[in-house]
């Protein structure tokens, strides 16, 4: 018997496993990253995978907007009778996490309120630093979840507005993605940091661009922490799957064969991904609306 959710919430029938679908979402291909990390320690999960490519980067959007992608790809999850939604999206995670998260009848995963407690503790740092999008950097969302943990590390976040755009042009070798690069890391190394945090999705995709100017080992990839966590939670709330086939099914909104191809440098698709159209729009908070 599987564990089902009665829409209404006022009553579950739970057993060991639910093999309904696990879901994740991204701007674009960042997200591969979390879900090629909890594929090995889940693989038996059917996986749905959207990436929001009509509106990447999420990091240059308003907050209104950013709530709206999210609320509509919630929605498209509900409807394929997700059990979870994991928000393989920093940017998502910082900003409409607390917003919508009482909205759907599925468990929630947000990278950044799931994997900062973690980081905080780890031991010998001093002074973190933090590269991620701009609209995750004006949230101080990191600095903020990583002090609730430990209030005495030194934080230090500066924001990549170029380097999701590298990413999904597939321009990683290009010479001036490579200065690009430089140019960050050699803002956030005047900061000393005793540990960086790739605190988006796609930066690990610049890993041999990255390594050519600081070592690995300096350098945090939150979905190592993040699957780990996904894993644990899971198997304490049943929501596992049993004796399933690992099936991936993958969507996007825009330009498919894009998609598989920046894919290709991190994760293997098997065919294109199905596009897919929200003609409605959810305007949930107008008081929200911005401009620029």
């Amino acid at each position: 018997m599987e564990y089902k959710t009665i829409l209404n919430n006022t009553n579950k029938t739970l057993s060991s496993y639910d093999n309904r679908p696990l879901a994740f979402f991204d701007s674009g291909v960042g997200g591969l990253t979390v879900l090629k990390r909890v594929k090995e320690l889940l693989p038996d999960e059917i996986t749905l995978y959207f990436g929001d490519t009509k509106h990447m980067p999420y990091g240059e959007k308003t907050e209104a907007q950013l709530i709206e992608y999210a609320d509509n790809i919630f929605k498209f999850f509900e409807k394929k009778n997700a059990k979870a939604v994991i928000m393989a999206c920093n940017t998502t995670s910082a900003v409409t996490y607390e917003k919508l998260k009482n909205n759907y009848n599925f468990k929630i995963y947000p990278i950044i309120q799931s994997v900062c407690s973690a980081i905080a503790k780890l031991n010998g740092i001093t002074r973190l630093g933090i590269i991620a999008t701009p609209a995750t950097v004006n949230s101080h969302a990191y600095k903020n979840e990583i002090k609730k943990y430990n209030p005495d590390i030194e934080v230090f976040e500066i924001a990549a507005p170029d380097w999701v755009k590298i990413v999904e042009a597939n321009k990683i070798n290009e010479t001036e993605s490579i200065n690009k690069v430089k140019e960050i890391l050699d803002n956030i190394n005047t900061f000393h940091p005793d540990k960086i945090i790739l605190a988006c999705t796609h930066y690990p995709y610049l890993m041999k661009i990255l390594t050519k100017f600081i070592p690995e080992n300096k350098f945090i990839d939150p979905a190592i922490y993040f699957a780990q966590i996904i894993k644990n939670d899971m198997e304490q709330c049943c929501l596992t799957s049993k004796n399933q086939t690992g099936n991936e099914f993958f969507f996007v909104s825009s330009s498919p064969e894009n998609f598989i191809k920046s894919s290709e440098m991190f994760y293997k698709l098997n065919k294109l991904p199905d596009l897919i159209s929200f003609d409605t729009k959810v305007d949930l908070y107008p008081s929200l609306q911005q401009t620029g």
